[in-house]
């Protein structure tokens, strides 16, 4: 009954409000896109698709952001973060319709494609680190878990239901990639219009440095990435909640890429049952964010945040082989709620430890950094793949290398975890 309160009292909020209708909007655009782009890579019947050629998009999309984004931060904790939603959205509307019209130019070059994509992917991760930067300005501590569990989890329900959009889309429109990416285009503008509903100054940062010319703006960036590095390197709590959380990603990143080749090549003799598999996979991973959701308020209240993430992992670690080494397709989608289950989980609690522990004035380089850490665990995840996995995307080695990282995960975690660590909700004092 508590947690229904504090949901109520959140959702009372104007300003959590129009930032969550941003995070949605903006999310379910990038479900859209990203489906878009996976099922012209993987669905395509022109396509030949590998494990090596869908690790080869994910390092075309990700690697080039991933060397930049860290200074993408600092620039969060430099210009007001509305106007970075407002600008940031509108410019991905742009490029997605250039996207549009090379997906439907016959003779256009695959890397003209690709560059477009990969414009639209590093303002996407420049835009979410924002979101999570955000989010403590809108509401208050004693009830930031409770928001980094309705917000993120929010965003990704949105994701895959854009996606499950995008698919039905598809099927609908005889494979028309295009129409798809239009879709997303439409509802990133929508989400910078909702920006415009927040005070321009509300969402910070507290300092903000003024414009110098760009020699001095790239020197005044590498010493605050230098400065972020170090800030968080003085809060070892976080630092620690980040790496276990690369770690989990990397864990995911092996496995999209396993259930992408059974969806291709193994559970179905065609494009559109593929797609239907692949849509079924996506529901039930969404399924366990909601129940992640739901589950980590009291979780976190029971067990700390480290306690959280270190059950997430064990779960995962117990659950993914019995599960997985199946290679059917009912056990596998079952698996597919697990992970989103405890990857959320996992989520809402490494959030919430960086939010508290690290100083406003330093979180968006520090969120940047944590993307940055998201998409290298995903390509690293999607090479490794490439290297394990048969055509048909049947692997033991694949599941139970994954299994024996979730139990190292929770293991380290389970034997840092201090009882400060523990949430305390400060309206109790004598806690």
């Amino acid at each position: 009954m508590s947690v229904v309160r504090d949901l109520g009292v959140l959702l009372r909020l104007r300003n959590f409000r129009s930032l969550l209708a941003v995070r949605l909007l903006s999310q379910s655009a990038d479900g859209v896109y990203q489906v878009a782009l996976a099922t012209y890579v993987v669905f395509s019947p022109e396509n030949q698709t590998t494990p090596g050629a869908i690790a080869s998009a994910m390092a075309v999309l990700l690697l080039p952001y991933s060397l930049i984004g860290p200074f993408a931060g600092v620039l969060l904790d430099r210009w007001p973060r509305r106007q970075v939603f407002l600008y940031g959205n509108l410019l991905r509307a742009t490029l997605a319709c250039c996207t549009a019209l090379l997906l439907l130019s016959s003779s256009a070059p695959d890397w003209l494609f690709y560059a477009s994509a990969l414009c639209v992917t590093a303002v996407n991760r420049f835009v979410l680190a924002g979101l999570s930067a955000a989010l403590p300005r809108v509401v208050d501590t004693e009830r930031l878990v409770l928001a980094n569990s309705l917000s993120p989890t929010a965003g990704t329900l949105a994701a895959t239901t854009g996606g499950g959009l995008a698919l039905a889309i598809r099927l609908l429109t005889d494979g028309s990639d295009a129409a798809v990416v239009l879709l997303g285009a439409a509802l990133y503008l929508l989400s910078a219009l909702t920006s415009l509903t927040l005070p321009r100054t509300l969402l910070g940062p507290d300092t903000v440095l003024h414009h110098v010319r760009l020699r001095e703006a790239l020197t005044t960036t590498a010493r605050g990435l230098v400065a972020g590095l170090r800030h968080l390197s003085e809060r070892r709590d976080a630092a620690h909640a980040l790496a276990a959380m690369t770690v989990i990603r990397f864990c995911y990143g092996a496995l999209t890429v396993m259930v992408l080749m059974l969806c291709r090549y193994t559970w179905s003799d065609s494009e559109s049952d593929g797609l239907t598999l692949l849509g079924l996979a996506l529901g039930a991973s969404a399924a366990g964010y909601f129940m992640a959701a739901v589950m980590s308020p009291w979780a976190v209240g029971h067990f700390g945040r480290y306690g959280w993430l270190g059950g997430c992992a064990g779960a995962a670690a117990l659950l993914e082989p019995a599960l997985g080494l199946t290679f059917a397709p009912a056990p596998m989608l079952t698996a597919a709620f697990v992970l989103g289950l405890v990857t959320q989980g996992a989520k809402i609690a490494t959030d919430t430890e960086v939010q508290t522990s690290v100083d406003d004035a330093y979180r968006g380089r520090v969120f940047s950094l944590y993307d940055v850490l998201f998409n290298v665990a995903f390509v690293a995840a999607a090479a490794m793949s490439a290297l394990a996995l048969p055509p048909d995307g049947r692997s033991v080695t694949v599941v139970l290398t994954v299994a024996a990282l979730y139990a190292f995960v929770s293991v380290a975690v389970f034997r840092r975890r201090p009882a400060r660590l523990a949430f305390r909700p400060a309206r109790n004092k004598d806690e």
